[in-house]
């Protein structure tokens, strides 16, 4: 597959790039020479961001969404398709989490999770593929996580949601073979952002639940990703440690695995 490269009329659109792992992609296709399209609820945010990349000689805009909402979604493909640049890559970072067990859930964060994580992905792909594939090429990058690989115990629907990226992403990347057009799904580990903060864990208690070999910075994870998305890759697993980590949990035995995880998580304490 010949990747896409950064050309007139073409635009590298990043959702979720107001923080972590997000704003990093969009820094780093910014600076390969990409136009990007930096997608999230909180605009000014957004703004400052592509004033860096602005005034660090890249091109930027930014269009507010809330991923989690149909219209809002449907808004943002209007405005892209009323514009004058195509997507050639899609990077379908934007998510959250919910932790906790489930008797103490709060169900409209369920959903709303449920919708950013799964939803969002489905209908950004479904909209955008089709003309990758009638240009004959195109890159997507579906941000999953190791979650991905089993089941959690104290952040069941984050988990399943997850798994549902990677599981989609590997469809689609096999459904595309041949078509110019590739996906991958990247799984990180923990992510030194603010993350935990939105999942509603301290960052203390978050870091000290996972070994320090596991942790990757998120200019670290970006740059695993992109690699791998421009390469072709299936799959983007950063970190030995995390690749390992992904591995044996496939293989282990449920109950045993199961065990380990709910004393191990924060949110089951």
């Amino acid at each position: 597959m010949a990747a896409p490269q950064p050309a007139a009329g073409l635009t590298a659109l990043v959702t979720g790039a107001s923080s972590g792992i997000g704003t990093e992609f969009a820094q780093q296709l910014a600076a390969k020479g990409w136009h990007v399209t930096l997608v999230a609820r909180r605009r000014e945010k957004l703004e400052s961001i592509a004033k860096g990349i602005v005034s660090g000689g890249g091109q930027a805009d930014v269009v507010a969404c809330d991923l989690a909402d149909d219209d809002s979604r449907a808004a943002l493909l209007e405005e892209l398709a009323s514009g004058s640049r195509q997507v050639a890559v899609l990077v379908n970072n934007a998510g959250s989490s919910t932790t906790g067990p489930i008797w103490s859930a709060d169900v409209s964060a369920e959903l709303g999770m449920v919708r950013a994580d799964v939803e969002a992905v489905v209908h950004l792909c479904a909209a955008l593929i089709p003309p990758m594939v009638e240009r004959g090429s195109g890159v997507v990058l579906n941000v999953a996580s190791t979650a991905a690989f089993q089941p959690i115990p104290g952040q069941a629907g984050y988990a399943a949601a997850k798994a549902f990226v990677l599981s989609y992403s590997q469809a689609l990347h096999a459904e595309l073979a041949g078509k110019g057009v590739s996906v991958t799904a990247l799984c990180p580990g923990p992510v030194e952002t603010g993350f935990a903060d939105a999942a509603g864990f301290d960052p203390a208690v978050a870091r000290k639940a996972m070994p320090d070999v596991m942790w990757e910075s998120a200019a670290d994870v970006a740059t695993a990703a992109i690699d791998g998305a421009f390469a072709g890759k299936r799959v983007v697993i950063p970190g030995w440690a995390n690749a390992a980590g992904a591995v044996a949990a496939q293989h282990l035995p449920r109950r045993l695995l199961l065990a380990m995880l709910r004393r191990q998580h924060p949110a089951m304490k």
